[in-house]
């Protein structure tokens, strides 16, 4: 499996990536693990839309743990990133936040669509200024070319990130699987987030 920096890059979304003519569809599946394969080639999982996926695995798949983190991970100047959709006002609103390791700062940095909700957004960037009230935080999110100031309900789930390897893959684990969808309709995963200790990655 390769590093921390390759596997993360699945929070972005792979519409920001350019694609040539000949790229074949992407697929995301966020899913609970029913069973895995007795070579560990392979996993059906069963979607959050309750239908069974077959994802395949290979040397190339990079493995991702997700942890529980709490707002107060969620410091200034903390490299994070933030789904949100915007709210009635036009606020965004956020769905998730996940705190970066250091060693991942500036990764997919920017604000761009995201694919967790129709009409949201990934943000990704450094808490420039974090505002607390009574009904959560405002966090200025800062990027270069702009910033985006997003609130944070107290029930926000809040997440952080270690390296992971294939032997977290194990029934009953909730993943969230990236990657090219073959003929069949099989997932030749690229990346995979598994949380740990039975957390379902927000993501």
């Amino acid at each position: 499996m390769t590093s921390l920096r390759a596997a993360l890059l699945v929070l972005i979304p792979f519409s920001a990536i350019p694609a040539g003519a000949q790229t074949p569809p992407v697929a995301v599946a966020r899913a609970t693990i029913e069973r895995v394969s007795p070579d560990a080639a392979s996993l059906v999982v069963r979607t959050r839309d309750g239908k069974d996926q077959a994802i395949k695995l290979s040397d190339k798949t990079t493995v991702t743990l997700v942890l529980a983190a709490a707002l107060a991970d969620v410091k200034p100047g903390a490299f994070i990133g933030v789904a949100a959709l915007p709210g009635d006002d036009g606020t965004l609103k956020a769905m998730e936040v996940h705190v970066f390791p250091e060693a991942m700062r500036g990764t997919g940095e920017g604000h761009r669509s995201f694919d967790l909700a129709p009409g949201s957004t990934m943000t990704n960037g450094a808490v420039a200024a974090r505002v607390d009230g009574v009904a959560g935080a405002n966090l200025t999110v800062a990027y270069n070319g702009g910033q985006q100031v997003i609130a944070v309900d107290p029930k926000t789930p809040i997440v952080s990130f270690a390296p992971g390897a294939p032997a977290d893959l194990k029934a009953g684990a909730a993943v969230v699987a990236r990657g090219l969808r073959e003929n069949d309709g099989t997932i030749d995963a690229v990346r995979i987030l598994v949380g740990k200790d039975g957390l379902v990655p927000p993501l």
